[in-house]
């Protein structure tokens, strides 16, 4: 089985491109590559009903990000600013890279 999950990596920047948060832009927290999700700061929020223990003592209802898709999640390119698909280069020492596909410039800042 191929996982899309390939192409954004931890700390990409991307970009969502359906669902309730559209268009908003966050930072990627974690690659859930088996189940080609990834996690975006400030994104895609759920809330949690939690009760009281010793690491949260009040308890209550806790807000934090839940995971979404990664064909929802555009890398955005450093260069052009704008959500992209990415390709691969090879690029002399550096080997294989990561590119914009709409301006060629290397999103792994080689």
């Amino acid at each position: 089985m191929k996982h899309a999950s390939y192409a954004v990596r931890r700390g990409d920047t991307v970009e969502v491109g359906a669902g309730k948060d559209r268009g908003k832009r966050g930072k990627v927290l974690r690659v859930l590559s088996k189940k080609d999700r990834v996690l975006i700061e400030g994104v895609n929020f759920a809330k949690r009903h939690s009760k009281p223990s010793a690491k949260n003592r009040q308890g209550g209802i806790i807000e934090k990000e839940a995971p979404i898709h990664v064909s929802n999640a555009h890398v955005v390119c450093p260069r052009c600013d704008k959500p992209t698909r990415v390709g691969h280069s090879e690029r002399g020492t550096a080997g294989k890279v990561r590119v914009c596909r709409k301006c060629g410039e290397g999103i792994d800042g080689r």
